[in-house]
C-alpha cells in the first residue's frame, strides 16, 4: 500500500511501508520537462553534487561517512519519463531494526542526503570548477560508449528520426556537445533554479511510518518553499506519413529500426493490451518474430520489439545482414499483419501474459524494484498497481489483440549498414 503525502506544494512524498528488507531506501527526484538546453546538466548534475560538500568536501570523506551510517550508499539517479527527465539520488541504508544498541539510521542518512544536496562545496560562488570538468569527461565517456554500441545508436537514432520535434527523442543524458559547454558557473545557476522552482518527487521504502519519514523530509525542505512549477501533461506521438532513412557507417552488421505509434499509451484504458500484444509480437522468446524471424525463417541476428507506453510508440529492432533488409520488414510487417487478423493460438497468447505477470511479479522483490515502477508510474500520470495490472492482463482476449495491433500505424523504417554494401 502506497501512501502519498503532500508535505508542501509541488513536493510530494510516496511511503511503502514494508517491514520484509534488511535495507530501507530513498529517492530524491527533482523534474523537469525533457529539453534539449537543460537534458545534459541535468543528467551531469547529481554526478558533481556527490563529488563533495561543506562538511565533507571530497569522495573519500563521503565514503567514509557512508560507512559510519553501516555501508549506506548513495548514486545519481537520471530518469526520462515520456516527457519529463528527473534527477536527484537513489539512497539505501539499513533498517534501524538491525543498528547496535538501538542507534537511528533513517534520520542521519536524510541528514546526509540533505547536506549533499543543498550543502554542495562551492568555489567563486559556483561548483568547483574540478568537479565539473572531471564528471564532464566521464559524462561524456558514457556518451560515447553508448555511441559506439550500435545496437543502442540504432535504436536512438530511430527515436529522433520518429520524434523530431518531440523531446521524446533527445537522449536520456543530452549530447556531448551540449555536456561540453557547460560550465561551473551555468551549471550552478541552473541548479539554484532547480531546488527552487522544480516540483519534486520523494520515495521511501522501509518500515518507518509515514509521518515519522514526512517529519523528516518536511524539515529538509523547509528553507525552500515557494512557488513550484506544475510539469505539462503527458503527450502521445502524432501519427505521420511512413519515412525511410538509410545512414551507412563502419559496422560489421546492418542494424533495422521500424517505429510505429499509436494512440493508446499508459494513460490509456488498453494499456494492459497493447502490453501483451508487443509481448506476443516481438518483446520475448516466445515472440512471433522471435519464432518466426529468427528462428524458422534465419533472415536475423537478434530481434525483438519495445513498446514505450507513455508516448504510444512501438519499436522493433532487428541485427541483419543488409542485404535481408528489404525480406526482414516486409516478414515483421507480415507478423505485424497476423496479429491484426487473429493468427496467432491460445498458448502464444498465454506465454505473452506470462511474460509480463512474471515481471510483475518480482515488482516487490526489492526496495530498489518497488521505487522504480511506484514513482515512474506516479510521474508518468498512471497509478496502476501491480496487483490492478496483473488482472487487466489476464482479462484480455484475442480480440483484443487484434484490435491493439490494428491501431499501430507504421511511422519510420530506419536502416543502418557498412559504407560497402
Amino acid at each position: 500500500m502506497i501512501q502519498t503525502v503532500n508535505l508542501y506544494p509541488g513536493v510530494r512524498l510516496h511511503c511503502c511501508r514494508c517491514g520484509r528488507f534488511k535495507q530501507g531506501a530513498l529517492s530524491i527526484q527533482f523534474l523537469q520537462p525533457m529539453a534539449r538546453e537543460t537534458a545534459a546538466m541535468n543528467a551531469l548534475l547529481p554526478a558533481v553534487l556527490l563529488r563533495g560538500s561543506r562538511k565533507h568536501p571530497d569522495m573519500r570523506s563521503i565514503t567514509r561517512q557512508l560507512d559510519e551510517l553501516y555501508g549506506a550508499s548513495v548514486s545519481a539517479l537520471v530518469r526520462r519519463i515520456g516527457d519529463c527527465q528527473t534527477t536527484g539520488f537513489f539512497s539505501a541504508f539499513l533498517e534501524d531494526r538491525f543498528a547496535m544498541d538501538g542507534e537511528q539510521i533513517l534520520g542521519p542518512a536524510v541528514d546526509f542526503l540533505g547536506e549533499l544536496l543543498f550543502q554542495p562545496l562551492t568555489e567563486k560562488g559556483a561548483f568547483c570548477e574540478s568537479f565539473v570538468e572531471g564528471e564532464k569527461k566521464n559524462l561524456i565517456a558514457t556518451i560515447e560508449s553508448e555511441l559506439n554500441d550500435k545496437r543502442v545508436y540504432a535504436a536512438s537514432r530511430l527515436l529522433k528520426l520518429m520524434c523530431k520535434g518531440d523531446s521524446f527523442g533527445l537522449p536520456r543524458l543530452g549530447e556531448k556537445e551540449q555536456v561540453a559547454a557547460i560550465t561551473a558557473q551555468s551549471l550552478f545557476a541552473h541548479y539554484e533554479d532547480l531546488i527552487r522552482h522544480s516540483p519534486v518527487e520523494l520515495f521511501y521504502v522501509g518500515s518507518a511510518p509515514a509521518d515519522r519519514v514526512a517529519a523528516l523530509l518536511k524539515e529538509l525542505f523547509a528553507d525552500l518553499q515557494g512557488e513550484r512549477a506544475e510539469m505539462p501533461a503527458q503527450t502521445a506521438l502524432r501519427a505521420a506519413d511512413p519515412q525511410e532513412v538509410t545512414e551507412t557507417m563502419e559496422v560489421a552488421q546492418a542494424k533495422l529500426g521500424m517505429g510505429f505509434v499509436t494512440p493508446v499509451t499508459n494513460r490509456s484504458e488498453d494499456f494492459a493490451a497493447m502490453q501483451v500484444t508487443n509481448a506476443l509480437f516481438g518483446a520475448g522468446q516466445t515472440s512471433k518474430l522471435f519464432m518466426n524471424i529468427r528462428e524458422k525463417m534465419s533472415l536475423c541476428y537478434s530481434v525483438g520489439s519495445g513498446y514505450y507506453g507513455t508516448k504510444g510508440v512501438l519499436t522493433v529492432s532487428a541485427g541483419i545482414d543488409a542485404d535481408k533488409a528489404e525480406l526482414t520488414k516486409n516478414e515483421v510487417l507480415a507478423q505485424l499483419e497476423d496479429c491484426r487478423s487473429g493468427n496467432f493460438t491460445e498458448e502464444e497468447l498465454a506465454a505473452a501474459k506470462e511474460g509480463i505477470l512474471s515481471s510483475l511479479r518480482g515488482i516487490h522483490d526489492t526496495p530498489g524494484a518497488i521505487e522504480n515502477y511506484y514513482c515512474t508510474s506516479a510521474i508518468a500520470g498512471t497509478g496502476l498497481t501491480p496487483a490492478r495490472y496483473m488482472e487487466l492482463v489476464e482479462a484480455v482476449t484475442a480480440h483484443k489483440v487484434t484490435q491493439m495491433a490494428k491501431s499501430l500505424k507504421l511511422h519510420t523504417v530506419y536502416l543502418l549498414k557498412g559504407a560497402d554494401k
